[in-house]
Order: structure tokens, then sequence, then C-alpha cells
């Protein structure tokens, strides 16, 4: 039987405990809580401090650019320290990023909180946790059931996501029936954001550390995979650009200002997308081992797409929810398929490189999306945005069929 202080190696992260994995899910699960509400309340909280829609797009831009250039330096630098003291620093992180938002008004300083901090408007994890994390799952997994690992990951991920957007609900409760400003208790969701980050540190002040005659390896840069990684970091680039324009804070927001829903009302329809995302990534596992993984992100992709332009276009509030929730039933089928196939078309040595590389261009690209979507939101050219994404998404996909189909996983 495996003891809780058995380890693994790690390349170029150091060494991590089997026991790692199950705290990095449990904190997978408080981050994604945490993440639910804030993707939801952060448009609503910023049009009730007086910012527009370009803000939304601006702050939502400068926290994933921060969260690109943040993965990029762990990629870089990570080496140096235990991976322990990496995690507990970005929960660190958390906590202060939501005791930011909850203090400050003024739109500068918020971008500076939103760059610095882990603040996730998407709905996927593209702060710098998920390459710790990932290295955490993919040291701790054989080849047989990296996929299912991935894939736990992913759902818990959406499963928590999908509860922490009901309780974007909870300050229209606290404003109707408790008596509180709505700003007020738009603010104290974001306490309740940091109060979740200090739950996650304490869940990584709880992992093993090394042995003190541990040595850490130096970072094995990407060798015989070279290629292959840098065309997949290319493909996710535009898949993320797309993806960017239409993450949950704009979905969001389009759906306030186009059709008048209510937080309520958001907050239930992006727990009912966080469902269906949790379902369709519990099948991937199943679909790749019978399709490949390939096919897998691909054929679930299109149709994903197709509905996403189809809601752009629709007259009317229930056509329009309908579409998206069929997207979501197929959209993140791709995300543990994907995490599987880059750690599995790389030699074991390169998997930390090979995460930077693809994720670090992928939160760059996403990063520009928002603040493209809110100048056209304040435009007028609502809808744009969604269809965008939808064309981008769809040649990502054409492409990269015709680039992988035949590129076989190394183990």
């Amino acid at each position: 039987m495996t003891s809780r202080f058995d380890v693994i190696d790690s390349p170029g992260l150091g060494r991590v405990s089997r026991s790692g994995a199950g705290l990095v899910l449990a904190a997978r699960e408080l981050r994604a809580l945490a993440d639910g509400f804030v993707a939801v309340l952060l448009p609503a909280y910023l049009l009730a401090l007086g910012h527009g829609q370009l803000e939304v797009g601006f702050l939502s831009t400068a926290t994933l650019l921060g969260s690109a250039i943040a993965t990029l330096a762990v990629g870089r630098w990570g080496h140096r320290f235990a991976l322990r003291r990496l995690l507990l620093a970005a929960a660190v992180l958390m906590v202060a990023t939501g005791l930011g938002f909850a203090t400050i008004t003024s739109l500068w300083p918020l971008l500076v909180v939103a760059f610095m901090g882990p603040l996730n408007p998407s709905g996927g994890d593209v702060s710098v946790f998920l390459l710790l994390e990932h290295t955490v799952l993919a040291a701790s997994a054989s080849a047989e059931v990296r996929t299912s690992v991935f894939a736990r990951y992913s759902f818990v991920g959406s499963i928590f996501g999908a509860v922490g957007a009901l309780a974007a609900a909870v300050p229209d409760w606290l404003a109707g029936s408790a008596g509180w400003q709505m700003l007020d208790a738009l603010r104290a969701m974001f306490v309740v954001y940091a109060a979740l980050g200090a739950a996650v540190w304490v869940l990584y002040l709880r992992m093993p550390r090394p042995p003190p005659t541990d040595e850490r390896t130096p970072p094995a840069s990407l060798g015989p995979s070279r290629g292959i990684v840098l065309k997949l970091a290319g493909l996710f680039s535009v898949d993320s650009f797309a993806g960017g324009l239409v993450i949950n804070a704009l979905l969001a927001l389009w759906l306030f200002e186009r059709f008048g829903i209510s937080l309520t009302g958001a907050g239930a329809f992006f727990f009912w997308t966080g469902l269906l995302s949790a379902v369709s990534q519990l099948a991937a596992p199943a679909l790749a081992r019978r399709v490949g993984l390939v096919n897998t992100m691909v054929f679930t992709h299109i149709p994903a797409s197709l509905c996403l332009i189809g809601a752009a276009c629709a007259s009317s509030l229930e056509v329009a929810l309908g579409l998206l929730l069929v997207r979501s039933l197929l959209s993140q089928m791709d995300v543990p398929a994907r995490s599987a196939y880059v750690m599995s078309v790389v030699t074991p040595d390169e998997r930390p490189a090979a995460a930077s590389f693809t994720a670090v261009p992928r939160s760059l690209a996403s990063a520009i999306g928002p603040s493209l979507a809110g100048a056209m939101f304040a435009t007028g050219f609502m809808s744009a945005p969604l269809i965008a994404c939808g064309l981008l998404k769809i040649a990502y996909d054409v492409a990269l069929f015709a680039g992988f189909r035949k590129v076989s996983p190394r183990s």
C-alpha cells in the first residue's frame, strides 16, 4: 500500500507525493466554486461600480494576460522552487485578489489587482494553478489512466463551477430579502472568494514536504517532441483566442444586455451549463478509447461551435439558452482529451516544458479576445463575438484534424 508520504519524480519541478493528487482535486473543487460565481458576478459588479462594457472587456483581458505571464514565469523559473511553495504562493494571491476586488472601486487599481491575481472570468481554468496541478496529475498517473485522471480533474471543476454559478443568485437574495444594498452584496461575494482562497492555502499546506536530500533536476527543454508541441501550441492559440471572445463573464454580459436576464437567471443557466460540461467530460475517456483523442476533440467541438453561432442569431432568450446548453454538453469534451494528448505525445522529461509551451500561448491568445469583445459590445455589435468565436473554432478543428489525425501518442 502506498503511504501518504510516498513520492514520485516530477521532472523540472521536483518530487511530489501521490497523496498530492488528492489535495489537488480538493483544491480544484474550491477554486471552481469560487470561479463559478465570480465569472457571473464580475460584469454585474463592474456595471454596479459605474464601469461600462468596454471596461469589462479590459479587466477580463488583464486577468488572462496576468495568468499567461505567471504561467510563463513558472514554466521558466519554477524549477528553482518546491512545487508546494509555488502552490501556496498562488493561493495567497487568490486571497489578496478577492480582498482587493471587495475594497477597490477605481478601474486602474482593479486592473492591477486583476493582472496580479488568479481571478478567472472564463469557463475553464486559465490560471497559474493549471500548470502546477497538471504537473502533479501527469506524474501521478500511468498512460492507461491518464485521460481518466484529467477527466476527473475537469469533471470536479465543472461540477463545483456549476454550484458556484448558483451562488451568483446570493446578491439578489441579500438585496431582496435581507435588505442589503446590491453593491454591498456583490462586494461580500468577493470576500467569500478570498475565504475560499484561504481554504485552498490550507489544503496545499498539508502537502508533504520533499525529503531534505531531494535534489530537483533542472527543467527539461523540449527535445524530440519540439515540432509537435510548437504546432499544437499554435493551434491551441487559435482556439483560445476564439474562446476569449466568449468567456463566461462576457457571455453573462451578453445575456444581461441582449435579453435582460437577471443575476438569478444567469446563475441558474451557468449551473446547468456546468453540469452538462461535467457529464460530457465523464464521457470523454470512453469516447477517446473508442475513436481516439484527436477525433474526440474535433468531432465534439464542431457541433458545439455551430450551436454557438445559432445562439448568436436567436431572436428569443429560450432558443438562445437552448442552443447554449447543447453547446455546453459538447464543447468541453475536448478538455481532458487535449490535456492527455499533449502529455502523451511527448517524453516524460518533456512534460513540464510541454505544459508550459502549450499553456502560455493559449493564455496570451485568450487575453486578447475579451477587450475585442467588449469593444464590439460597446459599439452595438452584440452578436459578433459569438459568431466570430464559432467560426474560428471550426477552423481550428479542421486544422487540428488535418495535421494530427495520424500522430499517435508515445505512451
